[in-house]
């Protein structure tokens, strides 16, 4: 049973910036560039038969190719920090195609999405990590300057069931076209 999800590759050149961001964090869980990504609708485990219709349906996004800007970091978790992501400025075609994604997943059945969308890239999961040892962290490698790229297509990817963190696999590609 595939545990599916949709969202944004990250860039390679993109992807190597923020790696460059990695290590002097106790209890962090580092996540490989490779697997860098923006999920833009959490599918979850589900039959064949599902994934399948889920993947034809996809191919019905009409949108056009849309900037994505990466523009800092924070954490997950409040008190309790469980991840170090890269911001993703919420820009209107970014929103709008997250947006119509949840859509069609609840018209096929699936319950809606139970957290808010916040756009972002985890880099780091985290366990036992201090909330002083995230602000230091953050304080220290929180800023750097935006790097922006185009979303020129959002991916179906599966991933094994896992404690997260990939390896993420492209099942399908839907292009946004002009």
């Amino acid at each position: 049973m595939p545990r599916l999800f949709t969202g944004l590759e990250i860039p390679a050149e993109i992807g190597q910036s923020l790696s460059n961001l990695r290590g002097g964090l106790p209890g962090a869980r580092w996540i490989d560039p490779e697997n860098y990504h923006v999920t833009l609708r959490f599918i979850g485990d589900i039959d064949g038969a599902s994934a399948n219709e889920i993947a034809s349906l996809l191919f019905r996004v009409d949108r056009k190719p849309f900037e994505v800007k990466v523009q800092g970091l924070t954490s997950f978790g409040g008190r309790k920090p469980r991840a170090v992501v890269a911001t993703i400025a919420p820009s209107k075609p970014l929103m709008e195609l997250q947006a119509e994604l949840e859509r069609m997943m609840q018209r096929i059945g699936l319950d809606p999405e139970g957290r808010k969308f916040i756009p972002h890239v985890t880099l780091a999961r985290l366990h036992d990590a201090s909330d002083r040892d995230v602000a230091d962290y953050l304080s220290l490698r929180g800023y750097f300057p935006s790097k922006a790229f185009m979303a020129e297509r959002f991916v179906l990817f599966s991933s094994r069931a896992s404690t997260g963190g990939g390896p993420y696999v492209v099942e399908d590609a839907y292009e946004l076209c002009e």
